[in-house]
């Protein structure tokens, strides 16, 4: 099974949560300090919310989640030979789940993902702290795209 993933920037995560779980009429799959996902059944989606104050009702970044790491390399190999330029990320932590994705930026510089997840993980990210606002900053950049980000290049999810 795959499915489109939108990531959202929020201002305010619990309001984000509350709208969001009456519009889709399901509750987060995942709820953590400045971070939600909902894996929504109709329509196949899979929606992720950060919290970055004053950026809320902006695009964090794309996604298509798949079923499996051969599915991933599938498409690490599939989009390497249309000339795409790959950013790669085998057993990496990222929104509170060990992933394997590939990274694509679109011609508007939007960031895409194919990724699956491994497993869950207890923090945000690599070498993440939680700083007192929810803000995840990591050594060397920030998971997601998160406001502290220093390089939109540094985002996961």
């Amino acid at each position: 099974m795959s499915r489109a993933q939108l990531a959202l920037n929020v201002d305010n995560l619990e309001e984000a949560v509350t709208f969001y779980s009456k519009l889709f009429g399901t509750e987060p799959a995942k709820l953590k300090p400045g971070y939600a996902n909902f894996a929504i059944t109709e329509p196949p989606l899979k929606l992720v919310l950060l919290e970055n104050p004053g950026e809320g009702g902006t695009l964090n970044h794309l996604g298509v989640e798949v079923e499996s790491s051969a599915k991933v390399h599938e498409e690490i190999a599939r989009l390497t030979g249309e000339g795409l330029f790959t950013d790669e990320e085998i057993g990496t932590t990222c929104c509170f789940a060990t992933q394997d994705k590939v990274w694509v930026t679109g011609p508007a510089g939007e960031k895409w993902e194919v990724y699956t997840v491994l497993a869950d993980s207890e923090t945000f990210g690599s070498s993440t702290r939680l700083l007192a606002d929810s803000e995840a900053v990591t050594e060397g950049g920030a998971c997601c795209g998160t406001a502290s980000s220093a390089d939109p290049q540094d985002a996961c999810c």
